[in-house]
């Protein structure tokens, strides 16, 4: 099997997961003047979990591709050459993402999320510092700018200690 066929199988067993806790978990604590509601807090991740199988089926058995298209391209992934593929910076955004979380609230919203963005694309491998740090700023302050006072949740924005 495909290594497309195996990320889509571990997807669709994913997403039979999450469905089970969307249709049977998330609603028994309810409390009963929520439960005459017609949208329920587990009605998109039950949504959610019925598109992901039907995307992982269609993938899986194999239904995206054209009938001409048996070959595989130069674009396909092929798991024999893996090695030759850049995950170095797919890991080194993982392990970003992970001390993004953990930065959160010790250093606050702003400084984490513009690290975030400068770091990852530098990753990616973007170098016009001089364009990408004022555009993460400014990205950084329109989010915790709508966050904080359009929807009025709190984001600690500076480090703890300024605060």
């Amino acid at each position: 099997m495909a290594l497309d066929r195996w990320i889509a199988l571990i997807f669709v067993a994913m997403c039979c997961i999450y469905g089970y806790a969307a249709f049977f978990t998330m609603d028994q604590l309810l409390p009963p003047f929520m439960q005459r509601n017609p949208v329920w807090p587990s009605t998109f991740p039950k949504i959610l979990s019925i598109a992901g199988i039907i995307v992982g089926l269609i993938v899986l058995l194999g239904l995206e591709k054209q009938d001409g298209e048996k070959e595989p391209s130069a674009t396909d992934i092929n798991y024999r050459r893996l090695g030759q593929y850049n995950t170095w910076a797919a890991v080194g955004l993982l392990v970003l993402m992970v001390a993004y979380a953990l930065a959160l609230r010790p250093i606050g919203f702003v400084a984490a999320t513009i690290l975030f963005l400068t770091l990852g694309a530098t990753i990616l491998g973007e170098r016009k510092f001089h364009i990408l740090i004022p555009v993460a700023a400014s990205a950084t302050f329109i989010v915790w700018y709508l966050v904080q006072q359009v929807l009025g949740i709190f984001l600690r924005p500076w480090p703890f200690f300024l605060a």
